[in-house]
Parts: C-alpha cells; sequence; structure tokens
C-alpha cells in the first residue's frame, strides 16, 4: 500500500527538528496507525480472503499457504527494505518504519485469535479499506512506512523514468492479480475494492479532509477585488505583473489560496464585482509559510 507522496512526506517529516515532545507525538501516530492497519488485516481482510497490495499483500498469502502467522511474514519480509531505507533514505525513517513494521506485526499476533468483525466480504473490502487506509496515512504522515515496496519505488525512481506511484502500482498489479489464483476472482476484485478506497483514505489521512485551491484571477478591477476578498474572506492576495497575449496591455493578477470550504464564497465574490473577470482554480496538496492557516482544519 502506498501513496504518491510517500517520498516528499518522508522528506519533510526527516527535514523537520526533532524535539522529545514531537518524537512522542510521531511515535503515538506510528503506533496508533500501525495498529489501525492491524485491526484491518484481522478483522476485516485476511478473514475474508482479500489481500493488500505490496508486502503486506504478499506476506497475507504466504500466510494463507503455509499457516504460519501473518505477523511473522509482515516482519521478516520487511527487514531487507528496512536495512536498504536506513542506509539509502535515512536513521529517521528507518527507526520509524522498524516501530510501525514491529507494532503493526505484533497487533496481527494478538488479534488473530479474535473472530472477524463480519463475514460479508464487501463489507470487509469497504470498511478494512477505510481503517487500511486511515492507518497507512497515519504512519506515512509522520515519517514511516508499513511497506517495502514503497522503499524499493524510491530507489528505482532515482535511476529510471519510471515515478514511485507507477513502480508501486506495477508491483500491487501483480500481488492482487494473485489472489484470483490463490483464492478465486471474486475475492481478487474485493481485494481491488478495498486496495482503492485505502489509497483514497491514504490521501485523505495526509492531505486532509479540506484541500487547499491556487487561485489566479485577471480583472480590469483587481484592487477592489482584492480588497473585497481582504475583508470578506480575511484572506491576503498578492497581485503579480501580467501582459495580455492579444493586446499587449499591462494586467494585473491576483494570486491568493483558500481553502475547499472557501471557494464558492470566492467565486460569488468575484462574479458580484466583475463578471467578466478571468478566474482558474486548482488543487494543491500542501501550504507552508507565509501568513495562511488552515482554519478549518487545525
Amino acid at each position: 500500500m502506498t501513496h504518491h507522496n510517500t517520498q516528499i512526506h518522508m522528506q519533510q517529516a526527516q527535514h523537520q527538528k526533532l524535539t522529545p515532545l514531537k518524537i512522542l507525538k510521531r511515535m503515538f501516530f506510528i503506533i496508533l496507525g500501525a495498529i489501525g492497519v492491524a485491526v484491518s488485516l484481522e478483522e476485516f481482510l485476511v478473514p475474508n480472503n482479500i489481500i493488500d497490495g505490496g508486502i503486506v499483500g504478499i506476506s497475507i498469502i504466504l500466510s494463507h499457504l503455509t499457516g504460519w502467522a501473518l505477523g511473522l511474514f509482515l516482519f521478516v519480509l520487511n527487514i531487507p527494505f528496512l536495512i536498504i531505507g536506513y542506509k539509502q533514505i535515512g536513521k529517521t525513517f528507518a527507526l520509524s518504519t522498524l516501530l510501525g513494521v514491529t507494532v503493526l506485526s505484533l497487533s496481527t499476533m494478538y488479534l488473530h485469535p479474535f473472530p472477524p468483525l463480519t463475514e460479508d466480504p464487501l463489507l470487509a473490502a469497504v470498511f478494512g479499506g477505510i481503517i487500511l487506509g486511515i492507518g497507512v496515512g497515519l504512519v506515512i504522515r509522520y515519517g514511516g512506512s508499513l511497506d517495502g515496496t514503497e522503499i524499493v519505488a524510491i530507489l528505482i525512481n532515482k535511476k529510471t523514468p519510471f515515478s514511485v506511484g507507477e513502480t508501486v502500482m506495477f508491483f500491487n498489479i501483480f500481488i492482487l492479480s494473485s489472489a484470483g489464483f490463490v483464492f478465486d476472482w471474486d475475492r481478487a476484485m474485493y481485494s481491488l475494492i478495498a486496495y482503492y478506497i485505502a489509497f483514497k483514505m491514504i490521501d485523505i489521512t495526509i492531505d486532509g479532509f479540506v484541500e487547499s485551491k491556487s487561485v489566479w484571477i485577471i480583472s480590469d478591477k483587481h484592487q477592489e477585488i482584492g480588497d473585497t476578498l481582504l475583508a470578506r474572506l480575511g484572506r491576503g492576495v498578492t497581485y503579480l505583473r501580467g501582459e495580455g497575449g492579444f493586446t499587449g496591455d499591462d494586467k494585473k493578477v491576483i494570486f491568493c489560496v483558500v481553502t475547499r470550504l472557501e471557494e464558492a464564497k470566492l467565486k460569488s465574490i468575484v462574479e458580484e464585482v466583475d463578471p467578466t473577470a478571468f478566474l482558474a482554480i486548482g488543487t494543491i496538496h500542501d501550504v507552508k509559510g507565509g501568513r495562511f492557516k488552515k482554519r478549518d482544519i487545525h
């Protein structure tokens, strides 16, 4: 299981100066995320023969074929990648990952004797995927990983034109397809449902429920629009100099960042002040510095 911004978030987590309080906070959320993944696996996915991608998926298949504990495979198969991660990515990432993988392995062993929460494969795929995605997202957000394929993908990305996401997707298509041969094709399709839901939940957990939006506005009434946005949304704006492609006239471009919840209000303000204004809005995943605060999230 992975996320397309895994590498970025690991780098950001490493660049933060780690005070004792931050270390404790990081450990708490990595442990919480790993326990969440264990609950998803032992209470929803594994009892219903639904697998995940990556090392987790391989571990589920090997556990099913050999009868050995899932936690054993989760730990042993990740060790080589932990060593690679320590050498290539850094000590903080490797230690965070070791903590996550250890807690995940022990938690699956502890939860294994308990009966599953549902035997309906669709419910298991949906709720297992949701809990799995939140758990993996927490671990990634706080600088760790639960899956060695992410480390391999990051290293392959440095030496080939393939992105981290493309490499992991290749691994996971192969692993998820193998569920059809080991279990049956119904279970392979349920596995794809769980994988897709988990993938989306990872995004939400890492980036937050309220995405930030970058806004570009071109209008002859730029000053009035900027003042209104500041007064009614409380958002500062930046004026950029532009030039009209057809006319060659000087233009002022308004740039600002808002949350998704403020997007509709911004559109109505621009429409009200200048119905002919050019407006472009894009999604951005992270905002740092300046006066911008995600007030709706934090």
